[in-house]
């Protein structure tokens, strides 16, 4: 009703709809900074786009301020988007590549490198970011850095700013900014990862630290009080006081800012708080893990490579957040492509992500990629997402899991029951799934697909029929199955089935039964 029965108007006026507009966004605005536990007297929010934005926000404005005395630093584990500000700092960048680094930084001055800067007697400005919880493998890092940091600064009269990414970590967690002294100076996040709606994202501001943002470069409609326009005689003026109507550019997305209303109002309703949301996916993640941690070919090889950091414990939600990363094996250790996973988890409607998850630092550490390795992967063809499993006898991604406030235990069982399909119970060496083929464009008139049915061993000797089914009919539950390409290789190709070696060991006679005109 609230989005249906009004009428809504651009903000940047005064007409009924547009003041309107605006008192559903300000009440939003001030619902939100509560919700965080953020008194609106100390911080700031500011609407954007999603969370990437926000950090672009922070990203510009501080690089305004610093101009070429900007020095960055970060976390390995943190997203794509907070690595892409290094390329902001002309004084040079830091990348922590683990816990301890940060905490001796902090213990000994976090001292700035002045790379960079020509007049030797600049100080560098400092930004340090770090994810709140890392989107590939749900850690979660101290939050108490930003405070530590602060004070750290303080005592060597250094201007060191904090960054946090709170994305990952809004979606099952309390965010508290109830201490404004040891809450981080910028904290960004994406308010869909939260609700599931609406697709918009905030940047919350320490007001002490709000006015190094005001220096940006770039100015757009509604964030200035006068423009002029010319070359010798341009100018304008930035709209002050009011931290957020100097960087939220151009129209809100009033209506999208409205629905946050709605958005608040259904999740309040139904899990009442965010420590509900955290205890009932911490209590799924942990069941998950164990699950997935128990399963093993026949032959006592686990079926999954799980990666998880040492110190996090499921369902401690000081340490872990509910996101199991993860590659398959088969029984002799081969891994199982992430791409052909992902398409038979389509078909089993079970939604999940593939690949590098945006986090490069993640990626390298847990799949020991250095840096040498990174680049001849990138030589040799790996894009983000073009389906390149395996190069050099290593993943090229993962497989994440992520359970939420509408996760259930059934979501638990499904998962389960459809890994545990790739265990092979054999011992002997006749029958084995090493890898499963490329699936190809199924709608591809010129090509055949198959999901066959895996051989499997019964007590008597004998074994179970094949069925081979077009690659739109739904994998069912009760099969194993792996993908297939043309008729006429399956039928030239006796030992196995599909274009890669080991995919499915199979005898003359299992071939001509799986085979059938379509």
């Amino acid at each position: 009703m609230l989005m249906n029965a009004r009428l809504f108007g651009n903000p940047h006026s005064q007409s009924p709809s547009s003041l309107l507009a605006t008192k559903y966004v300000e009440t939003a605005r001030v619902r939100m900074l509560h919700f965080f536990r953020a008194d609106p007297e100390h911080f700031d929010l500011i609407f954007v786009a999603n969370a990437t934005a926000a950090l672009k926000l922070v990203g510009e404005g501080i690089r305004g301020h610093a101009k070429n005395r900007l020095w960055y630093g970060y976390h390995a584990a943190s997203h794509t988007s907070v690595v892409g500000l290094r390329e902001l700092a002309p004084a040079g960048s830091r990348c922590f590549f683990t816990d301890t680094e940060v905490e001796q930084w902090l213990s000994e001055g976090v001292e700035i490198p002045c790379m960079g800067l020509g007049d030797g007697r600049a100080q560098p400005l400092g930004l340090f970011a770090y994810p709140a919880q890392s989107n590939m493998d749900g850690r979660r890092l101290p939050l108490d850095w930003a405070g530590r940091l602060r004070r750290s600064a303080s005592k060597v009269n250094s201007e060191i700013y904090s960054l946090l990414d709170a994305a990952a970590f809004v979606a099952t967690a309390q965010l508290d900014l109830s201490d404004p002294e040891n809450a981080s100076d910028f904290t960004t996040l994406s308010f869909y990862k939260i609700f599931g709606f609406p697709d918009l994202g905030a940047l919350i501001v320490r007001k002490d630290t709000g006015p190094v943002l005001l220096k940006r470069p770039y100015f757009g409609g509604g964030t200035v009080d006068m423009v002029i326009n010319g070359a010798d005689d341009a100018w304008h003026a930035t709209k002050q006081g009011v931290l957020h109507e100097a960087l939220e550019d151009g129209t809100p997305a009033f209506h999208t800012i409205t629905a946050l209303h709605c958005a608040l109002d259904v999740h309040t309703r139904l899990y009442g708080c965010m420590a509900n949301v955290s205890q009932h996916a911490g209590h799924l993640a942990a069941v998950l893990y164990r699950r997935l941690a128990s399963l093993v070919h026949g032959n006592g090889t686990p079926v999954c490579t799980i990666y998880k950091d040492n110190a996090s414990l499921y369902q401690d939600s000081r340490t872990q957040g509910p996101t199991i990363a993860f590659n398959l094996r088969t029984r002799r250790s081969a891994w199982i492509g992430k791409s052909d996973f992902e398409r038979l988890a389509i078909l089993n409607n079970i939604q999940l992500r593939t690949g590098g998850v945006c986090n490069p630092g993640g990626i390298a550490s847990y799949l020991d990629l250095s840096p040498k390795e990174m680049r001849e992967n990138y030589a040799e063809g790996l894009r983000c997402g073009n389906g390149i499993d395996l190069l050099n006898g290593k993943p090229t991604g993962i497989i994440r899991v992520s359970l939420g406030a509408m996760s259930h235990m059934k979501d638990v069982d499904a998962c389960v029951s459809f890994v545990a399909k790739f265990i092979d119970q054999e011992t002997s060496q006749n029958v084995e799934l090493e890898h499963l083929d490329s699936l190809r464009n199924p709608t591809d008139s010129s090509r055949y697909f198959f999901w066959c049915k895996r051989k499997r061993a019964t007590g008597t000797g004998a074994t179970e029929s094949w069925t081979a089914d077009h690659a739109t009919q739904r994998v069912t539950q009760e099969a194993q199955y792996a993908p297939v390409s043309n008729c006429s290789e399956l039928k030239s190709k006796h030992r196995f089935l599909g274009e890669k070696r080991d995919l499915l060991f199979l005898d003359k006679k299992s071939v001509k039964t799986a085979v059938h005109e379509i």
